[in-house]
């Protein structure tokens, strides 16, 4: 297989792995309804669970982050991918901005998906553990601090940028830096709306007790 058709068969795969849309099948088996008419409208974790409950939102965050880290952890080492044009690093960073694609845009689904959040998630999990672990500490105290999930997406987003340029083997010349400047930009763009709101002071706050935001 030439190094054209051999990235082509790569990122076709992490394409179609992120555009598994778990929370619209999950609604349709378990509660018969169609998610993307509920909420937000949108395929995300954070929709589902505050549409159709704690228990599929939960389910639907664990598959989104998976479908963004496996094929960047299985891709690169399938026969296949020996041919993969600039190694290991090129393809596994191409994978998983397929992924990402995927889900923000499936094709399964109308070509409208998810804010791409545990998506990329599960892709900088599978390329900087490290990093992704200051990035989901960042997301944490800031969701239990504010309650905005998406004021913790964004900040945990920029933490993983920074926290790969201070501590990665190459740093901020590394092409997996360049990777995470532009997800870090893509999630704070799927945001926008997000944002206004905050500024505006009209954000709805997560509440776990209530199984979604109040």
């Amino acid at each position: 297989m030439t190094p054209a058709w051999t990235a082509a068969a790569c990122v076709t795969l992490g394409y179609v792995c992120g555009s598994l849309p778990w929370g619209l099948w999950l609604g349709w088996v378990f509660r018969g309804v169609d998610v993307r008419t509920m909420g937000s409208r949108n395929l995300g974790a954070t929709n589902v669970f505050r549409s159709l409950g704690r228990g599929l939102g939960l389910a639907t965050l664990v598959l989104d982050i998976l479908k963004g880290a496996a094929p960047v952890w299985i891709v690169p080492q399938l026969p296949l991918a020996a041919a993969f044009p600039g190694g290991q690093e090129a393809c596994a960073l191409s994978v998983g901005f397929a992924a990402i694609a995927g889900h923000v845009w499936t094709f399964l689904a109308g070509f409208k998906g998810g804010k791409g959040v545990a998506t990329t998630a599960g892709v900088l999990l599978a390329l900087a553990p490290l990093a992704f672990g200051v990035s989901l500490g960042v997301f944490v105290v800031t969701v239990a601090v504010t309650r905005f999930i998406s004021l913790g997406s964004i900040l945990g987003a920029v933490a993983f940028t920074v926290t790969f340029a201070l501590i990665a083997r190459g740093g901020a010349s590394s092409p997996t830096f360049a990777f995470a400047v532009v997800v870090a930009l893509l999630v704070i763009g799927r945001h926008k709306d997000n944002i206004r709101r905050l500024r505006d002071g009209t954000e709805r706050r997560f509440d776990w007790n209530r199984g979604g935001q109040s």
